[in-house]
């Protein structure tokens, strides 16, 4: 048993890294497509059908706009 749970590990590890530079080279959000991958390493087959990005890279609001962004819409 504890074989499976070492292997299922390492399989993990492999896909989040896999996925990793996988969305890199598509240009898509690479931490959120690593531990997806690594959750769930068949998402892999997922992102590698994926066609590539044709914009920019997609760009997560830092804190500090999230927290402008609240800020404004209590104020409605």
């Amino acid at each position: 048993m504890l074989t499976y749970i070492a292997i299922w590990g390492l399989v993990a590890l492999g896909s989040a890294v896999l996925g990793l530079i996988l969305a890199v080279a598509k240009r898509r959000d690479h931490s959120a497509w690593a531990a997806w991958c690594f959750i769930l390493p068949p998402l892999l087959l997922v992102l590698l059908v994926l066609p590539k990005n044709a914009g920019p890279r997609p760009r997560r609001p830092s804190l500090d706009e999230e927290d402008r962004q609240e800020a404004a819409k209590e104020w409605y």
